[in-house]
C-alpha cells in the first residue's frame, strides 16, 4: 500500500524512514512531503492515489479526503482531531487513529512553566535585569500552598493534578467522570463554577467539542479571584480570548499563560491578547518537545502496522 506523509512531523526524514522501516521492508511505499502547502489543489494532487495518509495538526478538509479515492486509513500525529473533517471520513468509511499520549509529559511541563513564570514575573524581569534594574515593583509568589483548579482530568489533566500535589498545592478538579486514583491522592472534584471561584490558578485540559467551545466565557472569568491566573495549553476556542483580554486589562484577574489560540500562529497584530496586561503567550509549543516528536512518529507508524494486521489501535469513534 502507499503511505503518504502530507506534512512535516518534527523529525528528520532520515529518522522518519528509520521508524517506518518495518512497513517499507514489508513492501509498502512511503512518500514524504517535507513542507505543508496551503494550496488545497496541491494537497488533493498529493493524496489522489494514496491508501494511508499521515498528517499532524494542519487542516484536512473534506475535499482533500474525497480526492483520495483509494484512502482507507488516516493516522493523525496529534491527540486532537478537530482539524480533520470526520464527516467526510465517515461518509467514505475511512478509519482514523490519533497519537494519544505522545505529548502528555511535554504539555504538563509547559503548564507549570507558564504558572511559575507568571507567579515569579520571570519574563518582564529578564528585560528589567538587562536594563540594569531590580525586582522593585514586581511581585514574587510561590506555587506551594495555592489551590489549582484542573478543568479536565484526562491523561494531561491527571498529570497536572499529580505534579501540583507534589508541589504542595491543593487541587480541585472538574471532569465528566471522577478518577478514583486522583481522589485517593487528595484531589477534590467540584463543579465548574467552584473551580473558577475558589482556585488561585485555573488550568484548562479539555478537548475541543461543541460542548467545550467557549466554555470559559466572560461570566466564568469574572468569577475568578483578583490575584488568580488562567492557563490554557489545551485548545484555543475553549476560552473566549476577547473576554480574557478584557478582564485582564480591567484587572479582574492577575494574569494568563496561553499556548493556544483561535488560529494557529502567526497571530495577527490586532489580536486582543497581544496587547492584554500580564500575559505570557507561546506559539503552540506544548506538544512540540523533541522527545514528544519522536514518540508521536513511533505511534503513527505503529497505528498503521496494527491496522494492517486487523488490530487497529487509538481509533477515533465518530
Amino acid at each position: 500500500m502507499k503511505i503518504t506523509v502530507l506534512e512535516p512531523l518534527g523529525v528528520s526524514e532520515e529518522r522518519l524512514r528509520e521508524i517506518a522501516s518495518p512497513l517499507t521492508e514489508a513492501g509498502h511505499q512511503l512518500e514524504i512531503f517535507n513542507e505543508w502547502t496551503p494550496d488545497i489543489h496541491k494537497r488533493k494532487e498529493r493524496v489522489k492515489d494514496t491508501d494511508i495518509l499521515v498528517i499532524a495538526n494542519s487542516p484536512l478538509e473534506g475535499d482533500v479526503i474525497r480526492a483520495a479515492k483509494n484512502l482507507k486509513m488516516i493516522s493523525v500525529a496529534f491527540t486532537g482531531v478537530d482539524h480533520v473533517d470526520l464527516e467526510a471520513c465517515k461518509e467514505r468509511g475511512i478509519l482514523v487513529s490519533n497519537s494519544a499520549g505522545y505529548s502528555t509529559p511535554a504539555v504538563v511541563e509547559l503548564a507549570f512553566g507558564l504558572m511559575i513564570s507568571l507567579l515569579r514575573n520571570m519574563v518582564p524581569l529578564d528585560q528589567v535585569t538587562r536594563n540594569g534594574g531590580t525586582m522593585a515593583g514586581y511581585s514574587q509568589r510561590e506555587l506551594r500552598g495555592r489551590t489549582i483548579g484542573v478543568v479536565g482530568t484526562g491523561a494531561i489533566g491527571s498529570g497536572v493534578a499529580e505534579v501540583a500535589l507534589a508541589f504542595g498545592c491543593d487541587v480541585l478538579a472538574y471532569n465528566r467522570s471522577e478518577k478514583a486514583h486522583l481522589k485517593a491522592k487528595g484531589v477534590t472534584y467540584v463543579d465548574l463554577d467552584t473551580i473558577f471561584k475558589e482556585s488561585d490558578i485555573v488550568t484548562i485540559h479539555l478537548p475541543l467539542t461543541d460542548e467545550t467551545e467557549g466554555l470559559v466565557d466572560e461570566t466564568r472569568l469574572r468569577m475568578m479571584k483578583k490575584d488568580a491566573i488562567l492557563i490554557n495549553v489545551a485548545r484555543g476556542p475553549i476560552v473566549d480570548n476577547e473576554a480574557l483580554a478584557k478582564v485582564l486589562n480591567e484587572g479582574v484577574i492577575a494574569g494568563a499563560g496561553i499556548d493556544v489560540f483561535d488560529m494557529e500562529p502567526p497571530i495577527p497584530e490586532d489580536y486582543s491578547l497581544l496587547k492584554a496586561r500580564n500575559t505570557l503567550l507561546t506559539p503552540h509549543i506544548g506538544f512540540a518537545s523533541e522527545e514528544a516528536m519522536l514518540r508521536r512518529v513511533d505511534i503513527v507508524f505503529k497505528n498503521i502496522e496494527c491496522w494492517l494486521k486487523d488490530k487497529p489501535q487509538n481509533v477515533i469513534k465518530f
